[in-house]
């Protein structure tokens, strides 16, 4: 196949770009940073390309952001955040259906579901209730590219741990090593994901028939985390000694229905992957 993704240098691009060439796809990257192999459209969303090139599937992930933050993302400017990101958006969208890209899968966020009780179980079928200008944009952004009439999937995933390539950046770099110089670490738990189950959950969608994924949202999740049970298992990896916060007693965060995306097939790695990545570092 041949796949344009938005985004691919980042985080979570690298994961999916990573899965596209195991597969033997050819890539087209649309970032910012010109990838180190492969074909490259410098894209930007504040300026969206008009004319993308033939493709099987376009995926969006890019997201214009303030560094290091999601919801809050916006910074001090919520309303160039929107204009961006959004406008920017729906431009792309608008310019794969006219360029005759028949797929676009999307990369949402649990955000849209944020202000349910920590005690509510999240399935798709809720009515969406984010609690911030990023919530609100995937919700936006959802209803944009369903009303275009394409085949568009939408994924609402949660954190996302792990690294793309041995060795590359992960989430927890900096919690780790502020655990290492001994400060002091607030409890914590969320909801994550390793990137490359996310990676296999839209490879399910290039390549499950269409009458199983076209126009449907799918939550992607798989563990709850909580910083006392991590950072525990981090310190027996790494022979530490040092204060680990106090385990949370109430959940902090609600708990993703995946059972949509595991019927049809999908298996992320649970505990045992988590884990496998602790004992990689």
């Amino acid at each position: 196949m041949k796949l344009l993704i938005t985004g691919s240098s980042g985080y979570v691009g690298r994961f999916i770009v990573s899965n596209a060439q195991k597969h033997g796809d050819t890539v087209i990257h649309m970032s910012r940073k010109e990838p180190q192999f492969g074909e490259w459209l410098e894209f930007d969303l504040s300026r969206p390309i008009s004319s993308p090139p033939k493709a099987d599937a376009l995926i969006h992930c890019a997201f214009d952001h303030v560094p290091g933050k999601y919801r809050g993302g916006e910074g001090s400017d919520p309303e160039g955040f929107l204009k961006r990101n959004l406008e920017g958006s729906i431009t792309l969208f608008k310019a794969a259906r006219d360029a005759g890209i028949p797929k676009i899968i999307f990369l949402s966020s649990r955000a849209v579901y944020d202000g349910y009780a920590a005690t509510e179980l999240l399935v798709e079928t809720l009515p969406l209730n984010p609690t911030s200008l990023y919530g609100q944009l995937k919700w936006e952004l959802e209803k944009s590219l369903s009303a275009l009439n394409l085949i568009d999937v939408s994924f609402r995933a949660t954190g996302i741990y792990g690294q793309a390539e041995p060795g590359g950046y992960h989430k927890w770099e900096t919690l780790f090593s502020d655990f290492e110089q001994g400060k002091d670490i607030a409890p914590r738990a969320g909801t994550e994901l390793h990137g490359a189950d996310l990676a296999a959950a839209i490879r399910l969608a290039l390549v499950l028939p269409n009458k199983d994924i076209a126009g449907e949202v799918f939550n992607v999740s798989d563990i709850m985390v909580d910083r006392h049970d991590l950072l525990s298992a981090y310190a027996r990896h790494k022979g530490l000694k040092g204060t680990i916060p106090e385990a949370l007693k109430f959940p902090e965060k609600a708990a993703m229905d995946c059972s949509k995306l595991t019927k049809l097939g999908w298996r992320p790695r649970g505990q045992s992957g988590l884990a496998s990545f602790i004992q990689s570092l």
